[in-house]
């Protein structure tokens, strides 16, 4: 009886260090990809990136080549194969920008004591995704689904800041015959658009509904693509000047956290 809890223990042991060798080289796998993709393109810089021998890199390049995570060219070296890819598109469509985003958004507004509210682009309009009502006693007629025009919210203006003088101008146009009786003119919108461009963010002054006021911010994805944006609105009354500049940080922060969870990260800001 005694043999036979031995023999089950010593078994019990084997089974348990392959395992354990077995997670080792799967880390030491993704640590072959993490290297790739940083630009360790030879067995000879993985070696010594990751602190393996010649041989141990080339067998778990080799590996991965075999499971197409990674392509090999001769005298080139390796680069990041095409079921990363596949799996980068099946990711990208599983993650839900309004599931994602949606704790992002109640902390904010909770932090805040203002609306936020959640929106991608829909064709020429903005369409609001998400709503999280702040603490303050303020009405804003905003609802899930709804569409607004572009050049009027601070929403619809975030995301139009990476497309540039040109198209501003023909959104501006557009939404004049559509939405007219805009009280920004022209030539200010676009000066404002550029301003805002610049800074990463956009305001809402009045322009959408009479006496609420936001502050808005892209959210983008790992190519630095605009994917969608939020704004925090509140009443005109807690929302002047100096406090819509001074929540301009925090918007921005929360958008880029959203972001990050799809891939962004701060090298964007460095290539600016």
């Amino acid at each position: 009886m005694g043999d036979t809890k031995a023999g089950f223990r010593a078994e019990d042991t084997r089974t348990e260090g392959k395992a354990l060798a077995g997670t080792q080289t799967l880390v030491r796998g993704l640590d072959v990809i993490s290297a790739v993709s940083d630009g360790q393109v030879t067995v000879q810089a993985i070696s010594e990136a990751l602190g393996l021998t010649r041989s141990t890199a080339h067998r778990l390049a080799s590996t991965l080549v075999d499971q197409r995570f990674l392509n090999f060219t001769p005298r080139v070296g390796y680069s990041l194969g095409p079921k990363l890819l596949e799996l980068g598109h099946q990711a990208a469509r599983q993650i839900s920008l309004t599931r994602t985003a949606h704790d992002y958004l109640v902390n904010l507004a909770h932090a805040t004591g203002d609306t936020v509210h959640l929106g991608i682009r829909d064709g020429d309009y903005a369409l609001y995704l998400d709503k999280v009502p702040g603490g303050r006693r303020v009405e804003i007629s905003s609802r899930i689904g709804d569409r607004h025009p572009m050049r009027s919210t601070g929403l619809g203006k975030a995301l139009l800041l990476d497309d540039g003088p040109e198209v501003w101008a023909a959104v501006y146009d557009a939404e004049s015959l559509t939405h007219p009786g805009y009280m920004v003119g022209r030539e200010e919108w676009l000066k404002r658009m550029a301003v805002y461009a610049a800074g990463g963010y956009s305001f809402d002054l009045e322009e959408n509904e009479d006496r609420i006021r936001c502050v808005a911010a892209p959210v983008r994805d790992m190519g630095n693509r605009i994917i969608g944006a939020l704004s925090l609105s509140s009443a005109a009354q807690y929302m002047d000047d100096a406090r819509m500049q001074g929540l301009i940080g925090e918007v921005i922060a929360t958008a880029r956290a959203i972001s990050a969870e799809f891939g962004w990260t701060e090298k964007w800001l460095e290539e600016v």
